[in-house]
């Protein structure tokens, strides 16, 4: 069962929790700019290193200052319309995502955050529909995987989602 939970995501006790990134790795605003500050300094050091990431794509670093050991940062696609394949690019961000904690192989625990709902603005049911169905497929490897939400209205459309409603 994937846990479905309104909190701030730089604060969970898990193995790796997921950044909405840009392409830069170099910080921004919403989860990504809490994130950052949360880390500290280092964590933008790290991942510039390793950037640009393709909007699709994720690449992972240490947690640094964070309770989490791993960050791994998703390029979610920015929303316009849905008709430059958004939905492909936001799905493989969550693959992406799932493959590199697989593949560090001490990842038991995994937190996303809705990937590309804020100020990409991408629709938020349409989003979540996508993020349950990865989480679902990939959820048997995990011993612990996490929905974190940052408002109300994300937390009862993944309920409800997940409820089957």
């Amino acid at each position: 069962m994937i846990d479905i939970i309104r909190a701030d995501i730089t604060t969970l006790d898990v193995d790796a929790i997921v950044n909405a990134a840009n392409s830069s790795l170099a910080g921004g605003g919403g989860v990504d700019g809490a994130i950052h500050r949360a880390a500290g300094p280092e964590l933008a050091q790290a991942a510039t290193r390793l950037a640009p990431c393709p909007t699709g794509d994720a690449v992972i670093t240490p947690g640094f200052r964070l309770a989490a050991r791993f960050v791994i940062h998703a390029v979610g696609p920015v929303w316009h319309g849905g008709t430059h394949g958004e939905a492909a690019l936001l799905r493989r961000a969550y693959e992406r995502s799932f493959a590199l904690a697989a593949g560090e192989g001490s990842i038991a625990s995994i937190a996303f955050p809705a990937i590309s709902t804020g100020v990409y603005g991408y629709p938020k049911r349409d989003a979540a529909e996508i993020a349950l169905e990865v989480m679902r497929a990939h959820e048997v490897r995990f011993d612990r995987v996490v929905a974190c939400l940052f408002d109300e209205e994300s937390v009862r459309i993944y309920q409800e989602l997940q409820s089957g409603e």
